[in-house]
């Protein structure tokens, strides 16, 4: 069986009395990952392999790190975990942001070591460019818009009826009425799911606390990148344990175990990798792991990078192969002349496709384009 950080894992359930499961999306610069729903069904697997001693409480701690991902996907997690044991905690390294802050929401307890940070969970939208297909989507911050109207009201103090109007119009018109729609959604849908996961802790939490916690990671700290370290976590409410000295040990070389296998600390650099090659493919690029102790899956993903040429307009190769002046073709035997139609249409298109790709070397260089494909889990047995 395949196994990553198998030993580490052993002790770290040894340490906490605990059974753990990994659950880490890769954020290297072009290959990153997201926490996703096409995870949750790998994870189910892992709960059905769990095995706790009888009489003991049923506790899992889930090893988490990640940059983010879909907002829709913790709850779906947590509260498939919480069918499983009496008791959840998330156990965090180093970087657990946005929706994986979401999902902590939903623990007994956060266990966040001296590196550990967690981010605001304001969502983002991707702004759909209707009738446009050739331009491409954007993400914009919920928060943002929100953000913009309290300027006009508040920062401005800008209290006239047609002036708010008329910047308001500026704004539909820059964002589309469709998403100023799903603004309004994804902000309530934020709130709820955070409150949802809050209430879920064994330790209830007063309904003031709750209000504060929301309020302040979704709209007071102002920022999206803002990094929150235990400390700052303790202070706005949340439930947050220091890990022992051994455990801070061991949950540090989990993460460099990871962080190995996934290359967070090389740079996929296309200028580097393509100085001698107009375009190679990455294959099964490893981004994501869900790892337990009889489990292991990994997220692979081929990623095909190219050099990108201002290529000449309106280049057309035409290539046309005749026989010497003093060889007339009609008085060849038929046969001889059906051969030399066979040789000469397969070389023409062999001469024209060198022609293309050295014009093509020789044009100048714009850029790189990179495309990914084929992202799979697959159990590694």
């Amino acid at each position: 069986m395949g196994q990553i950080g198998g030993d580490l894992i052993k002790q770290i359930e040894q340490e906490r009395g605990s059974k753990v499961i990994v659950y880490f999306t890769g954020d290297r610069n072009i290959a990153p990952a997201r926490i996703a729903e096409d995870a949750v069904r790998h994870l189910y697997d892992h709960l059905l392999t769990l095995e706790f001693e009888e009489g003991n409480p049923k506790k899992i701690d889930m090893f988490l790190y990640s940059r983010g991902g879909d907002v829709s996907v913790p709850w779906r997690i947590v509260s498939m975990i919480r069918e499983f044991c009496d008791e959840f905690n998330v156990l965090i390294p180093y970087k657990a942001h946005s929706a994986a802050t979401l999902l902590s929401l939903g623990a007994d307890s956060i266990v966040m070591g001296k590196k550990a940070e967690l981010g605001p969970i304001d969502p983002t939208l991707t702004k759909a460019n209707v009738g446009d297909a050739s331009t491409p989507p954007q993400e914009i911050s919920v928060e943002d818009v929100n953000s913009f109207v309290s300027f006009i009201r508040e920062t401005a103090n800008i209290n006239d009826q047609d002036a708010v109007a008329q910047l308001l119009n500026g704004l539909i018109t820059q964002v589309g009425p469709l998403n100023l729609g799903s603004v309004t959604r994804q902000n309530n849908h934020i709130r709820m799911v955070a409150r949802k996961l809050l209430t879920t802790r064994k330790e209830k939490i007063e309904e003031s606390e709750l209000n504060t916690v929301i309020e302040t990671l979704i709209e007071k700290m102002y920022f999206h990148g803002h990094a929150i370290a235990r400390r700052e976590a303790g202070d706005i409410g949340l439930k947050v344990d220091r890990p022992s000295e051994e455990l801070e040990r061991l949950m540090w070389e989990l993460y460099l175990t990871y962080e190995g296998v996934l290359k967070l600390n090389d740079p996929i650099d296309p200028e580097t990798m393509l100085q001698d090659k107009e375009e190679i493919v990455l294959s099964d690029v490893p981004i994501a792991i869900i790892e337990s102790g009889k489990k292991l899956h990994e997220c692979k993903i081929n990623i095909k990078l190219k050099k990108k040429r201002q290529m000449p307009p309106n280049l057309n190769i035409n290539l046309q192969f005749s026989l010497p002046p003093s060889i007339d073709p009609k008085t060849l035997p038929q046969e001889v002349q059906k051969v030399l139609n066979q040789m000469l249409g397969p070389l023409r298109d062999v001469v024209t496709k060198m022609v293309q790709e050295e014009v093509q070397k020789q044009s100048p260089l714009i850029g790189f384009d990179v495309r990914s494909y084929g992202v799979a889990w697959k159990e590694e047995i």
